[in-house]
């Protein structure tokens, strides 16, 4: 049974714009979780870097023609509302209606909140272009994150995965952002933060490709293990590789320290397995992304992996891990080169759910949590409205 629950969006602003008002809201379900202790219905969402179009859309949507030369800049985001930033959200599900209990901005310890710019470059990686609504550049910010997973602590903190570096954040419930871990030897990007920076993570990280960092995260069931799944294969050792990429990386990581235990390589669906997608036009390999990650009582993830409008839920059994040599920056091949031909081991994966056969689910869903009654809830991202779409929950029982 498929039901949509009743919610209705927080407004935040509304932006004057030749093609009429742009009508920004609060988008807080880039990812979910639950946590140990808290009431019954109780969930956490976690919001976007904030309100973002890309040029072609600005232009196209809202008549703002004078961005149209940003259309040539790959990766090229504009930002109608920068100082809106990422946040965490507490909700409550009572019956067949979501209600928001409270939207706490993530914050350094001196109340300075984090902001949604990009972090300054780094030689090697892809770094987000951002403009303002005239096209004029938005500077770099060390305290900047694009957060979009997190997972509960069973001490009641919370890790936020965001794509920017990638980092994972330590975050507190009124949204206090204890520390950040970064890939070893990008901790120089960070510099003037007023958010503790540590290089906890394999160096590999900062291979992702342009605005596909860490996208989903999943605590396991003992409270031991933190799951980091990268949203797609990394541009390892180039862009190539990503774009003829067909495995993503997950990544098993102590839950207290963050550092890496294991890598496991998740193989994803062909391009046509997509239906939804493939009746708009062509897929693309590098379209298949994963977005969201649950962790399972039997020690296996639920896995959200999708395009846009078409969204498979699949249960992935953690087998072998990766031979050791695939976290070296220096290994060759790389994991991404060899994909699911080249015999590396592979998760196995048993579709549970697929949003071809219910047309009337959204697209862009990236949330996702098993409620106590083994039902799942899913969740879009409305991307703050900026396009036009609402945020919208979806009650799965089985």
């Amino acid at each position: 049974m498929i039901r949509r629950l009743a919610w209705t969006d927080v407004a935040l602003e509304s932006v004057p714009t030749p093609k009429g008002e742009m009508a920004l809201h609060r988008s807080l379900t880039s990812g979910l979780c639950r946590r140990k202790g808290d009431p019954a219905g109780t969930f956490w969402g976690v919001g976007d870097r904030g309100p973002n179009i890309k040029p072609k859309d600005a232009v196209s949507r809202y008549g703002l023609d004078d961005l149209a030369p940003l259309t040539a800049l790959k990766g090229a985001k504009v930002m109608p509302a920068p100082a809106v930033g990422p946040a965490l959200a507490r909700f409550r599900l009572v019956g067949e209606r979501v209600e928001l209990e409270a939207v706490m901005p993530l914050h350094a310890g001196d109340g300075t909140p984090l902001n949604g710019l990009p972090p300054p470059e780094l030689e090697g990686a892809e770094t987000e272009p951002v403009f303002a609504l005239d096209g004029s550049p938005l500077p770099s910010s060390p305290d900047g994150a694009d957060s979009e997973g997190i997972a509960a602590r069973s001490d009641g903190l919370f890790w936020i995965a965001e794509e920017y570096g990638p980092s994972l954040l330590l975050v507190d419930e009124a949204g206090l952002v204890h520390r950040r871990l970064v890939p070893e030897g990008s901790a120089s990007r960070y510099a003037g933060s007023r958010v503790p920076v540590v290089e906890a993570l394999p160096a590999l990280a900062a291979a992702r490709k342009l605005n596909r960092g860490f996208e989903a995260l999943a605590m396991s069931p003992d409270g031991t293990t933190l799951y980091a799944a990268f949203q797609s294969p990394l541009a390892h050792p180039d862009r190539a590789a990503h774009d003829d990429g067909d495995v993503v990386r997950i990544w098993a990581l102590d839950a207290t320290s963050g550092a890496f235990r294991a890598e496991y390589a998740y193989p994803l669906d062909p391009p046509e397995r997509f239906r939804r997608d493939c009746t708009e036009g062509p897929v693309a390999k590098s379209d298949v992304k994963v977005s969201e990650l649950a962790a399972l009582s039997d020690g296996s993830l639920l896995v959200l992996e999708r395009v846009t409008l078409s969204t498979h839920l699949y249960r992935a059994e953690l087998g072998e891990p990766l031979p050791a040599q695939f976290l070296d920056p220096a290994q060759r091949p790389t994991l991404e080169q060899l994909g699911q031909q080249g015999g590396v081991p592979l998760l196995s994966k048993k579709r549970v759910f697929s949003g071809d056969d219910h047309p009337e689910i959204c697209g862009d869903l990236e949330g996702l949590i098993v409620l106590e009654d083994g039902s799942l809830l899913l969740s879009n991202d409305s991307d703050y409205g900026t396009e036009g779409a609402v945020t919208q929950f979806w009650r799965v029982t089985p």
